[in-house]
């Protein structure tokens, strides 16, 4: 049985799944307007994650550093090639063309965040808001576009990459493993993501509460309609 060596530390883990479900609700509420507070929460939420990335890819782990795994047209070019033949580039990171990938989800996701802020600040016509949308379904082609990658890689490498980014172990890289997953970075950045989703959680059940109060209490509404 091959070695499982740990290669991803616990920020990256917590962040790689904390945007996936950021995209997804910001997706999936996109078009509500009675959940709009909720989706700007979730925008607000992506634009954070991938500011941290962008500074856990300098001071992180081995495998988190982009150093670690972005590489130029030559390299991506030879890994395509290698896949064609029976034994492909193993990378305990990221894969060249994985890296891509990886690059332009947090360049799109930034962008969609920004312009989703513009047009809640009211800084953007009709264009601005078709453009965001246009920008969230490209990521969302590049989210799938990452989703087969990562089916097609593990069959090619015979190793679980969706497995391995929730243990942060793979199979088959001695020497190459990191030492300290860094689980305090983690945890802080897990109690970050809670206290801002509690926070807005609460604005928004102190919103609605005075409102559905009102509706149920027959006096409060008729001392309403003599004040009005």
């Amino acid at each position: 049985m091959k070695e499982r060596s740990l290669i991803w530390d616990f920020p990256v883990r917590i962040f790689h799944w904390a945007l996936a479900a950021s995209f997804a609700g910001a997706w999936l509420t996109a078009e509500s307007e009675r959940w709009r507070d909720i989706h700007i929460a979730f925008g607000y939420t992506m634009a954070g994650l991938i500011l941290f990335r962008l500074v856990w890819g300098i001071v992180g782990t081995r495998h988190a550093r982009f150093s670690d795994f972005v590489r130029g047209p030559t390299a991506v070019w030879n890994y395509l090639r290698s896949l064609l033949t029976p034994r492909p580039e193993a990378h305990a990171g990221h894969n060249p063309v994985g890296a891509l990938a990886v690059i332009a989800l947090l360049a799109l996701g930034l962008v969609t965040a920004a312009s989703g802020w513009f047009i809640e600040a009211d800084l953007g016509g009709d264009w601005l808001e078709e453009a965001h949308e246009v920008l969230a379904s490209l990521m969302l082609g590049i989210v799938g576009v990452h989703v087969a990658g990562v089916l097609f890689s593990s069959r090619m490498h015979h190793e679980n990459l969706i497995a391995g980014m929730i243990t942060g172990r793979k199979p088959g890289h001695p020497g190459e493993g990191i030492r300290n997953p860094r689980p305090i970075i983690g945890l802080l950045l897990l109690a970050t993501l809670a206290g801002f989703w509690g926070w807005t959680l609460s604005n928004r059940l102190q919103a609605s509460t005075p409102a559905a109060v009102m509706d149920k209490n027959p006096a409060a509404n008729q001392h309403r309609d003599a004040d009005d």
